[in-house]
């Protein structure tokens, strides 16, 4: 294997493992920043030693013995109390094979250092913007940068509020755990929408060359079922759930042989995840038997429905759609909602309507550098036949994304406007 085959390898075994890694050496060491170090220097580590001798069998095993040392020379150096440092000799000296699998059993609630994690960075002592970010950074594995554009903010006040958010669980001495009763109920809602950012990442990442990732949706999934068992009477873990796995259905169809998007109206319906989407129905409708289950995700989770229940993308019933999203913001405005909304509103009452909706928020701050804006916008005009307003709003769309894929489809949709031609939807 030649050593740029051996440095891509590394590069997926650290998106793979780094919130697990980080996750379980926090448990090791109580302190969430400190896990974080040790994770990158194990990732030097293997950046230095595998294109020598080669990747090991076990990757992410190796990364979390090596971690561990660093751990054990840290405690050294620090003279910190015997007990603490035989806690953790003991367990870097499990052997290989009695460690646990990563892949553990989704209701083992009680031993999932992420899901710990994410209880641990979702603590009151933080602000909710500074649970979601770091939470996000470490368990996502997102970039400052990518989380920036996901709460259209700065990037140094995410990269802010991440290091004193580390630096107050720190110094509080939190404890890493799942937490229990009210006091897991106050934290629920912004673990949710930690779950859920994670998975909008997966579903169409902000960034990179790649229209969607996967595996983040995986591991959405994964703590977002968790959650649903931990807390079974509350609606939006079960809202939050369908809205996911009705979602994920379409993974597959999301992007051809070339990797280039595919939009919701052009998709292969007979090859989403029937499955999948059974499962979100059911989810649905255990959130809407609950009390207080018109909450963001289960209104989320019902449009998504609406289009699942669509055999042919002209059998979508819009109507509903745009009443939901009516209602969805009423429950939490924002003027995301309210695009969306005109989305739904151009397909009940035409563009000229949804257009007037549209203009409404050009203005917004919050939007500002919100490519999807501009991009509603110029499909608006497009329809509209006004196609040189349209080539502009396509182009500042096109400049504003961060996704390669993203950029490439909204440049071939500002040059059919220059053409003079309606852009294939």
């Amino acid at each position: 294997m030649t050593v740029q085959n051996i440095q891509r390898s590394i590069e997926t075994v650290w998106r793979i493992e780094q919130a697990r890694l980080i996750a379980g050496l926090t448990r090791f060491v109580r302190d969430v920043g400190l896990a974080e170090e040790l994770a990158q220097d194990a990732l030097v580590a293997a950046l230095q030693s595998w294109p020598e001798k080669g990747v090991p069998e076990r990757p992410g095993a190796w990364l979390m013995a090596t971690a561990k040392r660093r751990a054990i020379d840290l405690f050294r150096r620090r003279k910190m109390a015997k007990r603490k440092h035989e806690a953790v000799g003991y367990d870097l000296e499990l052997d290989q094979n009695e460690m646990p699998d990563p892949d553990t059993a989704l209701d083992d609630h009680v031993g999932d250092d992420l899901l710990s994690l994410i209880f641990t960075s979702c603590h009151p002592l933080l602000s909710p913007e500074a649970r979601v970010a770091m939470t996000l950074r470490l368990l996502g594995g997102l970039t400052t940068e990518e989380i920036a554009r996901a709460f259209l903010v700065p990037e140094a006040t995410v990269a802010q509020r991440i290091v004193r958010a580390k630096k107050t669980l720190s110094q509080a001495r939190v404890p890493f755990e799942v937490p229990r009763g009210e006091d897991m109920r106050e934290r629920l809602g912004s673990v949710l929408a930690v779950v859920y950012l994670i998975f909008n990442e997966g579903y169409s990442a902000t960034g990179g060359d790649d229209w969607v990732r996967p595996k983040l949706c995986e591991e959405a999934l994964r703590l977002g079922r968790i959650l649903a068992g931990l807390a079974p009477d509350e609606p939006e873990a079960h809202g939050l759930v369908a809205l996911m796995e009705i979602q994920a259905s379409r993974l597959g169809t999301r992007v051809d042989a070339a990797g280039e998007p595919v939009l919701l109206s052009e998709q292969n319906r007979a090859r989403w995840d029937r499955l999948a989407i059974g499962r979100g129905l059911a989810a649905l409708a255990r959130a809407e038997a609950l009390r207080g289950a018109a909450g963001p995700y289960a209104l989320q989770a019902a449009i998504a429905a609406c289009h699942a229940r669509a055999a042919r993308a002209e059998d979508t019933d819009w109507a509903r759609i745009a009443a939901l999203y009516g209602v969805l913001g009423q429950v939490t405005p924002s003027p995301i909602i309210e695009l969306n909304r005109a989305v739904a509103v151009m397909m009940v009452a035409g563009p000229e309507t949804a257009l007037a909706i549209v203009d409404t928020l050009a203005d917004e701050p919050s939007l500002k550098a919100y490519h999807l804006l501009p991009a509603v916008r110029g499909d608006f005009l497009a329809r509209l036949d006004r196609f040189e307003a349209a080539r502009e709003a396509f182009e500042e769309a096109a400049a504003l994304t961060q996704n390669e894929r993203e950029r490439a489809l909204l440049s071939e949709r500002a040059a059919a406007c220059g053409r003079g031609e309606r852009p294939a939807r």
